[in-house]
């Protein structure tokens, strides 16, 4: 009897996700409503459908130009308080509907002021998006704050996580190209984060290689790592019985660093080949500190369930190994450590018992 768990089953585990931008999870009939409210013509279908389908073919195209455009429709209709809470609502509402208990999600309010509205004004409206749909659909959702790698206002962004640290912004961020932008040109943020004792991610080792992750880790204090795929980068023999760890890898795994792999969107961005080639079936035999996200659900059209279940069919997970992810995640989060534990004790680990059972 196969009791490889199928996608239904999945979704009805309670799931963690750490790694989500929401720019980059929009419903195409929330954009195409928002677009004719704000005025936006720009968008390449009124379609939702069809808009749907722009979305899935541009993000597989091969083509970073085009990949990028997706996200200046999103942005471009999402420049009110109104549009933002929205939003936020509605990722908190398909998340619950997907299973997920806990997530932390990321944007960057720097993107979102070009009619006007403060950066305050911008976490406010996602805050009370993620609030209220967090209350209506019973999951928590903590916000990151992301500054763009390629701007100088990080500075800026991470004064705003820190103020905002008590109202529901968990930590900070930064994104965007990885070559020619590196987490050192913004060594004072993560300075002043670290004096001020606040959490960080950065994405590193994606769209470049080893030096990326280093700098984020011993240059910048990383706690965890957006996506961190090249790590691979740094073991050798990986086909035999005992890969080799470099120093920086071996340094990764010792240290627990998590690392926020997206296979789906991995794969759209040239860092993997397939999912039965991701590196995570490699980290995951070796130990390291790995957990499963989505990137951008409306770019990759998936769920963290779809991501799970993809990854079950290439690597035969069972039960097991998607509830070592899930805890793996909560203990990765920035949650406090007393939110931590509940979750895990109180609804992950049980949920998962119950599957395991009822699939028994």
């Amino acid at each position: 009897m196969d009791e490889r768990p199928t996608l239904d089953d999945i979704r009805r585990a309670p799931k963690v996700l750490l790694h989500d931008h929401l720019d980059g999870g929009v419903r195409p009939s929330t954009i195409v409503e928002l677009a004719s409210e704000s005025g936006y013509e720009e968008l390449p279908s009124a379609d939702p459908d069809g808009l749907r389908t722009w979305f899935t073919e541009a993000s597989n195209s091969g083509s970073l130009e085009r990949y990028l455009e997706t996200f200046s429709h999103t942005v471009g209709v999402m420049q009110t308080t109104e549009a933002l809470a929205r939003v936020a609502y509605e990722c908190a509402e398909d998340l619950a509907e997907d299973g997920v208990v806990y997530a932390e999600v990321r944007y960057a309010p720097e993107l979102h002021t070009r009619t006007g509205l403060s950066l305050d004004a911008v976490v406010e409206a996602v805050l009370d998006g993620f609030a209220r749909g967090g209350r209506d659909h019973g999951i928590k959702i903590g916000a990151l704050v992301t500054a763009m790698r390629h701007q100088a206002r990080s500075m800026e962004i991470a004064e705003l996580a820190v103020r905002y640290r008590d109202a529901g912004v968990v930590g900070f961020d930064i994104a965007g190209a990885e070559a020619g932008y590196p987490p050192t040109r913004h060594l004072d943020a993560f300075e002043y984060l670290q004096r001020e004792n606040a959490h960080f991610t950065i994405h590193a080792g994606e769209g470049f290689g080893l030096p990326s992750i280093w700098q984020a880790i011993q240059w910048c204090g990383a706690d965890r790592l957006g996506h961190g795929v090249r790590i691979i980068d740094d073991i050798t023999e990986r086909e035999g019985p005992d890969p080799r760890l470099g120093r920086l890898a071996a340094y990764v795994r010792d240290k627990r660093i998590p690392l926020e792999m997206c296979p789906t969107s991995n794969i759209q961005t040239g860092a993997a080949k397939s999912i039965a080639e991701h590196p995570i079936g490699l980290l995951r035999r070796l130990g390291f500190r790995v957990t499963v996200n989505t990137d951008n659900r409306l770019m990759s059209g998936t769920t963290l369930s779809e991501e799970m279940a993809k990854l079950t069919e290439a690597f035969g997970y069972g039960w097991d190994d998607l509830q070592w992810f899930t805890v793996n995640a909560m203990k990765s989060s920035f949650a406090p450590f007393t939110e931590r534990l509940e979750l895990i004790n109180g609804v992950i680990k049980p949920g998962f018992a119950r599957l395991k059972w009822h699939r028994a």
